[in-house]
């Protein structure tokens, strides 16, 4: 199955508008659908993620991770990744911007989607063109929204934060290539260091102090 759901038993029912809703906002924006994993869990889960993959100690309310978007032909592939989803934050932003939980929860997932399908948020120019895919396509989802939000179960007001998803089953995301690369030049670069310092060692004694006999004083 292209789109996969992994939640705590309660939410299975949205699987089906989930699928529907990630289908469309990709195709909306000429993209083919992929392989793409849905985990609906807790702050806890996506504290842990945004501590480890971005460096940010909080929880957030959604994070993507697109696993071609690198890749030379990356805008004529199917889209794939995973998109990871704090069921905390859908309830308290839905109180927040005074919606149901099931247009937040629409909202998180069309947000996502558009990431996996390319975009991105780091600038002005990129925040508005994003803005008005998430608008668009948020208009053009009312009938899948009211889907979800049929399907959206009141057990699921009951289920403790800590249970939104089979913690244990999930699993940990393959490195982002961005991320991947930079960790490959700074390796480069300490291993650079360390040659240099090595060489140094080599020199003599007499060469070494007239190379800093040659170096300006500070004032």
């Amino acid at each position: 199955m292209p789109i996969a759901l992994t939640s705590h038993e309660s939410f299975k029912s949205t699987a089906p508008a989930l699928r529907a809703l990630i289908t469309q906002t990709l195709r909306g924006e000429s993209r083919r659908v992929g392989e793409i994993a849905v985990v609906l869990t807790d702050d806890e889960a996506l504290r842990e993620l945004n501590r480890g993959w971005r460096g940010i100690d909080r929880a957030t309310d959604v994070i993507s991770f697109a696993y071609n978007e690198y890749e030379p032909d990356a805008a004529t592939r199917p889209v794939t990744g995973d998109l990871v989803i704090s069921i905390d934050r859908v309830r308290e932003q839905a109180k927040r911007y005074k919606v149901t939980e099931g247009a937040e929860l629409a909202r998180l997932v069309i947000h996502g989607a558009l990431h996996l399908g390319g975009h991105d948020h780091e600038h002005a120019s990129e925040r508005n063109v994003m803005r008005v895919s998430e608008e668009l396509a948020m208009k053009a989802a009312k009938a899948l929204i009211r889907k979800l939000e049929t399907a959206w179960p009141k057990a699921a007001m009951a289920v403790k934060p800590a249970m939104a998803a089979p913690r244990k089953k999930l699993a940990k995301p393959a490195k982002p290539a961005k991320l991947a690369k930079a960790a490959k030049a700074a390796k480069a670069a300490k291993a650079a260091k360390a040659a240099k310092a090595a060489k140094a060692k080599k020199r003599p004694a007499k060469a070494v102090a007239m190379r800093r006999a040659r170096r300006p004083k500070k004032g």
